[in-house]
C-alpha cells in the first residue's frame, strides 16, 4: 500500500487505541518500522483498525489488521561514542529513529517527497508549462558531525501536476490550442500515456461520490471502439455512461484512461477525470520547465538564509510534541562555523602573448593579451548547416571570425574552410556524404537547427561523427552564428582547441614541479562517473564514463573511456575485466587497465607511481560498497600490468547533490562574500559540520553567477598517499582552474566534471532500440532484477578518442 493509506492507519490506530500504547507517542516512517521513546507495555500485539476508502470505486470504511512487535531497543550510547569518535560504525538505526521523530509532524502538515517537504504554502510558486507547477518547500535531515547531531535544513523545489481535469491538462502538455483534435496521433498518445502513467486522478461523473483511480494506461483505441464485458454481454464505453449516469461524452474519438491491470481493466474517458492535487511531477522536465523552476527557485544568499530561518521559526521544535517526546532540542539559529579561504594558483600561458603569468580574481579571468600555452593545429576542417533560417553569408562570416579568434589566440594558423553547405532537410545524409568525402577532416563545425529539434540533431550528429565517420565536431547555436560575441567566440576557440590536442593553459606550479605529492613522482588523476536514465525509462542502461590525465606533471589532458551497464546500477562493472578463453587463457580488461596502459605509453613507458581518484555521483549509503568493489578493480587492474606493481591510491568521492548552504556571517563584507553575496571562490570548511572521525572538507570552488553557491562536498575513502588535508584542499581548488572550456573556476574538480559530460555524451551513442525487451549481445552485462542485457556501447573511432572530444 502507498505510504499515505499506512498513515492513515496507524494515525487512526494511535487516536483509538492510545491507553494500550500506555500513553506513548510513537513515530512511523511509512512502511514497517515503528519507534517509542520507551517500551511499550507489550511484546507483541494485534490491532483492528477501519478506514476509509475511495479507490477504484471501493466506498465505506475497510477493515485493517495491524500488528505491532517489538523487533529491537536502539542504544544511544553507541551513538554517543560514535560522535565522540571513540566508535566506528555508524548506529544508523538510531539515527533514522531521531530523523523520523523529528519528520513525523511536517510529514502531516505538508506533502512529504523524499526527505523534502512541499506545500504551496510556502509560497513563491508558479505555473512552469506543460501542465506541471512549481511548489516549493524544504529539505531535511539529521546527521552525525563534529558538533555533535545536526539538523541540515536547505530550501528546496520540484515540479507537481498541476490540480486540474485530465482534458486540460492533456491539451496543454500536447501544447493543443483551442478545440481538442477530432482524433490523437499516435505518437501523441504514446506521449501522453508516458506523461500520466502512475498519477491518481478523481471522476467526477457521479456528484454523489468521489471515487479516485491510478492510471496504469491509455487504450490504444478510441473511446468509440471500446466495450467491455457486462454479465456476459459486449458493451460500448460510450452507452454505458449515457444509459448509466446519463452522461453524453464528447471527446468520443480520443483514447481512454485506463486503471487495474490489462486483464481486469477500468476504463475512465478524460473528460471526466481530474488530476488530485500533491502529486510530484518526476518525468525529466523540459527546457522550459527547466528555465522556469529555476527562475522561481532561485534566490540570492540572504534570501535564501532568510527562507532557513523562516523554516525553522515556523517549525517551531521546540513545541513539537513528537520532538519532546524523544527528548530532542534543536537550536533555533544556524551553526557559526570556521572557515579559511585558499589563494588561487597562478596560471601559465604561451610566452609570444603579453600576459604570460594570469593571477585570477574571485575565481575568473579573461583571455586578453593571452595566448594558449600549447595551440592546436587544424589544416582541413569544413561547416555544415541546419539553419532554415541562416544565410550562407551569415554562416561564413561567423566562421572567419571564429578562425580569426583561434589564430589570435595562439592556434597554428587554420587552413580554407573546404565547404559551406545549407543541409536543411537533407541532413543526416548529406552529413555522412561529407564525412565520407572528406576522410581528412580534423574538425566539423555544425550549426544546428532552429528550435526544439536541436537537441536531437546534437545527439545525432555526435554519434554519426564520432562512431561512424571518426570527426571531431562542435555545435553551435544558429542564434550564436547571428549575434555572436568576442566571449563566446573565445570560449568556442578554447573547446576547439582542446577537442584537436591542444592546451589552454597549465598550473604553473605543476611545469615548477611544486605541488605536493603530485609533482615529486609520475601521477595520474582519474575521475569517475555513472549517469542514469531519466526517470520514466523503466529499462534503460546506466552509463559509466572514467576519465584520466595522460600528462604529467601538466595534468590538464584527459582521455576518456565509456561503458553501459544495468539500469539504475552505480558501481561501475567494467573498471576491471578478467576473461578465461580456452586458446588465449586469461585476458584481462577494462577502462583503468586501459587508461593505465595509455598514460605508460604517453609517458615515454614511465608507470604511474600515485593515483588520484575522484568519484562522483556516489551517495553515503553507497561508500563502503564502492569502496569494497572499485577499490579492489583498481588494484586488480594494476597488478594484471606488472606483478607486484602497487602505486599509491587515494579515493575521494565528490558529492554535488547535498543540502549544505555556506553563508558569509557578513553578505556586505567583501572579505567574505563576492559580488553575488555568496561566500568567496577557494572557501574551505573542515570542521564542526563535517564527519565526526573521517576526512571530509566542504570547498567553494566557484564564483556565484546566480543564486546561492553549492559548495561541493569531498569525502576521502582511502588515502595511503597520506595527503594533509591543506595539501588535498589545496590541489583539489588549484585543479578547478584548469577546466577547459572557460575562464572560470568550476564548482567541481575537473576529472570528475569531464566524466560526467563524456557519461552524458555517450548516451546519445544508444541507438533508438537500446530498450527492446528482446534485445542481447554477447559479453554484455545483465541487467539487476531482469532478464535483459546490456548492450555495449559502440567503440569511438581512435581518431576521436585520443581527444578530449566531449568538452
Amino acid at each position: 500500500m502507498a505510504r499515505e493509506r499506512n498513515r492513515s492507519i496507524i494515525n487512526e490506530l494511535v487516536r483509538l487505541h492510545k491507553q494500550h500504547l500506555d500513553g506513548r507517542l510513537p513515530v512511523y516512517d511509512g512502511r514497517k518500522g515503528m519507534f517509542t521513546a520507551a517500551p511499550l507495555p507489550f511484546k507483541t500485539k494485534e490491532f483492528i483498525v477501519k478506514v476509509s476508502n475511495t479507490e477504484r470505486g471501493y466506498q465505506g470504511e475497510k477493515e485493517y489488521k495491524v500488528t505491532i512487535k517489538e523487533v529491537a531497543k536502539l542504544n544511544l550510547y553507541n551513538l554517543q561514542q560514535f560522535l565522540a569518535g571513540t566508535q566506528r560504525e555508524l548506529p544508523q538505526d538510531t539515527i533514522q529513529a531521531l530523523d523520523i521523530a523529528l519528520r513525523e509532524t511536517p510529514t502531516a502538515k505538508y506533502t512529504p517527497i523524499s526527505r523534502s517537504f512541499f506545500s504551496k504554502s510556502f509560497g513563491h510558486g508558479g505555473d512552469i508549462g506543460s501542465g506541471v507547477e512549481c511548489w516549493r518547500g524544504y529539505y531535511q535531515s539529521l546527521r552525525p558531525t563534529q558538533m555533535g547531531l545536526s539538523l541540515n535544513i536547505d530550501i528546496s523545489a520540484t515540479a507537481f501536476y498541476k490540480a486540474q481535469p485530465v482534458m486540460d491538462f492533456a491539451l496543454e502538455y500536447l501544447n493543443i490550442r483551442g478545440d481538442a483534435p477530432r482524433r490523437l496521433f499516435d505518437q501523441d498518445r504514446l506521449k501522453l500515456k508516458k506523461a500520466l502513467k502512475g498519477v491518481r486522478v478523481v471522476a467526477t461523473h457521479r456528484p454523489d461520490i468521489s471515487i479516485r483511480y491510478k492510471i496504469t494506461g491509455i487504450t490504444s483505441a478510441p473511446l468509440n471502439e471500446l466495450t467491455f464485458d457486462l454479465d456476459g454481454t459486449r458493451v460500448s464505453v460510450v452507452h454505458y455512461f449515457k444509459r448509466q449516469y446519463d452522461y453524453s461524452l464528447k471527446y468520443i474519438q480520443w483514447p481512454c484512461l485506463q486503471a487495474g491491470s490489462d486483464s481486469r481493466p477500468t476504463y475512465l474517458p478524460m473528460e471526466v477525470c481530474n488530476i488530485l492535487g500533491g502529486q510530484r511531477y518526476s518525468r525529466k522536465l523540459n527546457e522550459r520547465q527547466v528555465t522556469n523552476i529555476l527562475r522561481l527557485a532561485c534566490e540570492r544568499p540572504d534570501k535564501r538564509e532568510g527562507s532557513i530561518v523562516e523554516v525553522i521559526n515556523r517549525n517551531n521544535y521546540g513545541i513539537d510534541d513528537n520532538a519532546k517526546e524523544f527528548g530532542i532540542k534543536v537550536m533555533n539559529q544556524l551553526a557559526l562555523v570556521d572557515a579559511r579561504v585558499l589563494p588561487p594558483p597562478r596560471l601559465k600561458y604561451h610566452q609570444s602573448g603579453r600576459e604570460q603569468i594570469c593571477n585570477p580574481s574571485v575565481g575568473q579571468w579573461n583571455m586578453n593579451n593571452k595566448r594558449m600555452i600549447n595551440g592546436g593545429s587544424i589544416r582541413h576542417w569544413a561547416c555544415v548547416s541546419f539553419g532554415s533560417r541562416l544565410q550562407w553569408n551569415d554562416v561564413s562570416v561567423f566562421c572567419n571570425y571564429l578562425v580569426g579568434t583561434c589564430n589570435n589566440m595562439g592556434m597554428a594558423r587554420q587552413g580554407n574552410l573546404e565547404a559551406v553547405k545549407n543541409i536543411y532537410r537533407q541532413s543526416a545524409q548529406v552529413l555522412a556524404q561529407q564525412g565520407l568525402e572528406g576522410q581528412n577532416l580534423e574538425l566539423l563545425f555544425v550549426v544546428l537547427p532552429d528550435g526544439p529539434n536541436a537537441s536531437d540533431c546534437y545527439g545525432r550528429v555526435k554519434r554519426l561523427c564520432e562512431i561512424e565517420l571518426g570527426l571531431i565536431t562542435q555545435c553551435c547555436l544558429p542564434k550564436h552564428v547571428q549575434r555572436a560575441g568576442t566571449q563566446y567566440l573565445q570560449n568556442m576557440a578554447l573547446k576547439i582547441n582542446v577537442k584537436v590536442g591542444g592546451r589552454n593553459t597549465v598550473l604553473e606550479n605543476a611545469l615548477l614541479r611544486r605541488i605536493p605529492l603530485l609533482t615529486d613522482k609520475p601521477t595520474i588523476i582519474f575521475g569517475a562517473d555513472v549517469t542514469h536514465p531519466s526517470p520514466g525509462e523503466d529499462v534503460s542502461p546506466s552509463i559509466a564514463a572514467v576519465v584520466a590525465s595522460m600528462d604529467w606533471p601538466e595534468v590538464s589532458k584527459y582521455t576518456c573511456l565509456v561503458s553501459s551497464q544495468g539500469h539504475r546500477e552505480e558501481i561501475i562493472a567494467d573498471l576491471f575485466t578478467e576473461v578465461k578463453d580456452p586458446q588465449k587463457g586469461v585476458i584481462y580488461g577494462g577502462m583503468i587497465r586501459e587508461l593505465l596502459l595509455s598514460f605508460y605509453k604517453a609517458n615515454k613507458s614511465c608507470k604511474p607511481g600515485r593515483i588520484i581518484f575522484y568519484r562522483d555521483g556516489v551517495s553515503e549509503g553507497q561508500f563502503s560498497q564502492v569502496l569494497l568493489y572499485e577499490m579492489d578493480a583498481i588494484y586488480r587492474a594494476c597488478s594484471s600490468l606488472e606483478n607486484g606493481y602497487l602505486p599509491q591510491v587515494t579515493f575521494v568521492v565528490v558529492q554535488k547533490r547535498h543540502h549544505t548552504r555556506l553563508f558569509p556571517e557578513d553578505h556586505r563584507s567583501g572579505a567574505m562574500a563576492d559580488r553575488s553575496g555568496n561566500i568567496l571562490p577557494g572557501t574551505v570548511v573542515d570542521t564542526k559540520i563535517c564527519h565526526p572521525s573521517e576526512f571530509d572538507f566542504y570547498l567553494c570552488s566557484h564564483a556565484g553567477i546566480q543564486g546561492t553557491s553549492r559548495p561541493t562536498h569531498y569525502h576521502v575513502l582511502f588515502d595511503d598517499s597520506n595527503f594533509t588535508a591543506d595539501a588535498l584542499q589545496t590541489l583539489t581548488y588549484n585543479l578547478c582552474y584548469t577546466y577547459a572550456r572557460c575562464t572560470r573556476s568550476v564548482s567541481i574538480v575537473p576529472p570528475a566534471y569531464y566524466a560526467h559530460l563524456a557519461a552524458f555524451r555517450a548516451r546519445h551513442y544508444l541507438d533508438d532500440n537500446h530498450s527492446d525487451q528482446g534485445s542481447s549481445s554477447v559479453g554484455g552485462t545483465r541487467m539487476h532484477d531482469q532478464a535483459v542485457l546490456v548492450k555495449p556501447l559502440p567503440k569511438v573511432k581512435e581518431s576521436v578518442r585520443q581527444f578530449m572530444f566531449y568538452c
